[in-house]
């Protein structure tokens, strides 16, 4: 079991790292009740990891093997994470919704790639500017969104 553990160390930091930074993402969006969660989120992370371990694997194991390029695999998450969003968003009583979920997760999966490329610092700096733009910038909005609704509720009676 000790052998496994040597063997695979930096596998295994890899991916519970990305699963930690996810779950920091998550855990913000839970606690102002948004769609994707704690789970949802370390998933993502872990899994664009996953992809981008596999991809390395796969170089070393196919290196001279011509026209094999393990980058389709990094450029698969990004459209695959997008198909993902899409399902989060809706347009419900003429407000668009889930679109900073969205736009979560879809960082969250390239916190994961950096996190499988080995790049740490790049995805924990990553993670840290989300957590600030989700926080900050929903305490920035409040008075934002209460001068805008005031606007609203007054075209609406006229």
């Amino acid at each position: 079991m000790e052998q496994f553990f040597t063997q695979n160390g930096e596998v295994i930091l890899k991916l519970v790292v990305a699963v930690l930074l996810g779950m920091f993402i998550g855990a913000e969006r839970l606690l102002v009740h948004k769609e994707a969660g704690m789970k949802t989120h370390a998933l993502v992370a872990m899994g664009a990891t996953l992809f981008i371990i596999i991809s390395e694997f796969l170089s070393i194991k196919y290196a001279g093997v011509n026209g094999f390029n393990p980058g389709i695999i990094a450029s698969n998450i990004v459209v695959g994470i997008g198909f993902l969003g899409a399902g989060m968003i809706m347009f419900r009583d003429s407000r668009l919704m889930g679109l900073t979920t969205a736009g979560g997760l879809w960082v969250t999966a390239g916190i994961g790639m950096a996190v499988g490329f080995g790049l740490f610092s790049l995805a924990i700096i990553a993670t840290v500017l989300v957590l600030m733009i989700f926080i900050v910038m929903s305490i920035v909005e409040k008075p934002i969104r209460k001068i805008s609704d005031g606007n609203l509720e007054k075209e609406e009676i006229k």
